[in-house]
């Protein structure tokens, strides 16, 4: 099984190729990808694409998923924790930014998630009713003095 890193998914999807360097880069990666080999795809390397996709490249959210969703169709990939990322894709779909999905989708098995970040986090969880609910401490315990 060969690990792919971020930089040869960004290849596979991105047509950016403005030299001979990179469109090598881009038929190498399409090679890879392609060839049936046995593939894997970290959980982090999907959430630096979505980083690259998204912040670098513009890309929209839904264009995002949809990439995500052809890469984890593909047979010879194995995806990291399949089922949280597929939830984390629907999420993303209905609203949460897709680091913020891929988190509540890890703590599927907790009661909740604490996050001070209340108006993207917790409050679009608590509207979109969606479950671990996200609270925001309220006291701060000081656990180094």
């Amino acid at each position: 099984m060969i690990g792919l890193d971020t930089n040869i998914l960004a290849r596979y999807y991105i047509d950016d190729a403005q030299d001979a360097e990179s469109q090598h880069q881009r038929v190498s990666a399409r090679e890879l990808i392609e060839s049936g080999q046995s593939l894997m795809v970290a959980k982090t390397v999907l959430l630096e694409l979505e980083w690259v996709m998204r912040g670098y490249y513009g890309f929209s959210v839904a264009e995002i998923m949809q990439v995500f969703q052809h890469l984890c169709a593909l047979p010879q990939v194995t995806i990291e924790d399949r089922e949280t990322v597929s939830q984390a894709i629907e999420h993303c779909l209905a609203g949460l930014e897709f680091a913020d999905a891929l988190h509540l989708s890890s703590y599927r098995q907790c009661e909740t998630v604490a996050s001070f970040d209340d108006k993207k986090f917790a409050r679009r969880v608590k509207r979109m009713g969606l479950s671990p609910s996200v609270s925001v401490p309220k006291k701060v315990v000081q656990l180094l003095k």
